[in-house]
């Protein structure tokens, strides 16, 4: 890419779409294109066809998704495969339709089964059953790097995609019942210790492991690979460092100053028990992550004091 190419950063409001504007900006990029899901909706056709014929991007990072944690993802299966499926093939496809020279999709670890050797390496997609409290959400991740795939070898496009593990930082989504378990955590130990709770309930029994990776260092990534790397596979992207939910929660309770008892829920599910992911194939690529989760939590508990709309739910 070229610092005057014309880019499209579709989902440029989400966290992982205004990192990656962060960070296309922060390296001289200046003709940038975005869209407010009102003034385009991915998932119509029509409009998505109408939009890539009328700006001709010429770099493509598909970023937009429907997301959440379990409980939003158990409760919406249909919704969650339904609007990422369709919004992704519709982007696609009206990219390739209109000659965009490199596209970037993001997909999720959660693509990956359930309970796949450990570290997840790239080749282990669809080697076995997939975690069934977001299977739907994996089942479109994984229709959509398909079909990039399937592009490449049709047609010799060069569009590419990256699987990040779980993500957390500025512009999270801390609503109080479909947040990813980190800013749910930030949340909830915030307001009981401003409420002066004397006790915390977490889901599970804070067994399950899981890998965090700081969204700036993701974005750093992402525009790293439409410089450096064209393939098939995917490439996956984290820390290659694992934590568990239990101490997880020690450590967010003591960044926002919470003192209370934390009670684990063993009738809530935990998840997959483990998904660390293999990062070998990015770190041999050149790319090793920045962020250590402590200063990560710190800064995004920064971002959500600054974001006083979700201290009020």
């Amino acid at each position: 890419m070229q610092k005057e190419s014309k880019i499209y950063v579709a989902g440029h409001r989400g966290m992982v779409g205004s990192a990656i504007v962060r960070e296309l900006k922060r390296n001289g990029y200046h003709n940038l294109v975005t869209r407010t899901h009102a003034e385009l909706d991915l998932t119509r056709q029509a409009d998505v066809e109408r939009f890539f014929a009328e700006e001709k991007p010429e770099y493509v990072f598909l970023a937009a998704a429907k997301v959440g944690g379990i409980a939003a993802n158990s409760a919406a299966l249909a919704d969650f495969m339904y609007l990422n499926m369709t919004l992704e093939m519709n982007t696609i496809h009206a990219a390739w339709q209109n000659g965009v020279k490199k596209l970037l999709f993001l997909g999720s670890s959660c693509i990956y089964p359930r309970l796949a050797p450990q570290p997840m390496r790239e080749d282990c997609l669809l080697t076995s059953a997939l975690e069934p409290t977001n299977e739907a959400y994996a089942l479109a991740k994984i229709s959509g790097l398909k079909y990039c795939e399937y592009l490449n070898r049709q047609y010799g496009t060069d569009y590419i995609s990256v699987m990040p593990t779980n993500l957390y930082g500025p512009g999270d989504n801390y609503h109080p019942e479909n947040s990813h378990v980190l800013p749910a955590m930030i949340r909830r130990f915030h307001l009981a210790k401003e409420q002066g709770l004397q006790e915390v309930t977490c889901w599970g029994d804070g067994s399950a492991l899981r890998e965090f990776l700081y969204v700036d260092d993701l974005a750093q990534l992402c525009l790293f690979l439409m410089q450096n790397y064209s393939g098939n596979e995917t490439v996956n992207a984290g820390t290659g460092k694992e934590i568990t939910i239990r101490e997880l929660a020690e450590t967010v309770a003591a960044i926002t100053g919470y003192t209370g008892r934390i009670h684990w829920d063993t009738t809530r599910p935990n998840g997959t028990p483990r998904k660390l992911l293999d990062v070998s194939k990015a770190a041999a690529l050149g790319w090793t992550y920045r962020t250590e989760l402590k200063e990560g939590i710190r800064l995004a508990y920064n971002d959500f004091l600054n974001h006083t709309e979700w201290q009020q739910q």
